[in-house]
């Protein structure tokens, strides 16, 4: 799922951030030699995601370290369960602790929230999605993380579908004609999403052939009457403001896709330590 070439890039980048000119107190303090083991341990419960790229840190410093997984990618963990070990050289260690538990313990968080989002809802028909309010540069990881925690990835980059949103409408002179704009260039198996704010709205996205239609920051009930104006002739997709507190109401409505972009954007990490036996 993860492609390599682009995480060992963010890694590289990651650690020449953290040590430019190398370490000056493990360089100084750490025979070369040295070989030790450390253990990352879960400090709260929640859904656990990264550890292949946090074991992948390990090797880029030390290409004999041997990280050994206690759970995979997806499993839910409790407070002070040993989620991993790791032997290697004390230095690699050392260096690596910091870059490894940072996408470690921020992928996790992910993982952790949507799953508890995805929970409230697991009984009805409907797919919570990301966005692309990832951080900058982690967008793979951050979306990987989603599929963790049992949601679905909406468009990767900007280059992966059509989706025209307020000022898109507003600069090509409506709903209407951006979707012919839009239908003329792009190949046919790509498909055409409308964000829309009004009932008159997705009546003009129906109209103008739209395949998706986003429901933006509407009220219950006016989504209620946009799912039945729509009555299956495109896939609904519900954003904005939505929270644990009212998504089983959003979802009850009867739309097919829920997007939340707080899953990425204002994460809490989730709190994993490493410590050295």
């Amino acid at each position: 799922m993860l492609n390599q070439l682009i995480v060992d890039d963010i890694i590289k980048r990651a650690l020449q951030e953290d040590m430019p000119f190398g370490d000056i107190t493990t360089d100084n303090l750490i025979n070369e030699e040295s070989i030790s083991k450390a253990v990352m341990i879960a400090k709260e419960n929640g859904v656990i995601a990264g550890l292949d790229v946090a074991a992948r840190v390990f090797e880029i410093l030390d290409e004999k370290a041997v990280f050994k997984k206690h759970v995979s990618d997806g499993c839910k963990v409790s407070k002070g369960d040993i989620i991993a070990e790791i032997e290697g050289k004390t230095r690699a260690l050392l260096k690596g602790e910091r870059t490894a538990l940072n996408i470690l313990q921020r992928l996790s968080g992910i993982a952790s929230k949507t799953n508890e989002i995805c929970e409230i809802v697991k009984d009805l028909p409907v797919s919570i999605a990301d966005t692309r309010k990832t951080m900058p540069g982690l967008r793979i990881l951050d979306k990987y993380a989603v599929k963790m925690g049992g949601g679905s990835n909406h468009r990767y980059s900007l280059s992966d579908g059509v989706l025209i949103k307020d000022n898109h409408i507003a600069a090509s002179g409506g709903i209407k004609k951006a979707v012919e704009l839009a239908r003329k260039s792009i190949p046919h198996t790509v498909k055409i999403e409308v964000e829309t704010e009004t009932l008159e709205q997705v009546g003009e996205a129906l109209e103008a052939g739209a395949d998706i239609i986003m429901l933006d920051n509407m009220s219950i009930e006016m989504m209620k009457k946009a799912v039945a104006l729509i009555n299956k002739r495109a896939v609904i997709e519900a954003s904005g403001n939505i929270t644990k507190d009212n998504i089983r109401e959003v979802a009850l409505t009867g739309v097919n896709i829920i997007s939340i972009g707080a899953l990425t954007h204002s994460v809490k990490a989730m709190d994993i330590s490493m410590k050295f036996r």
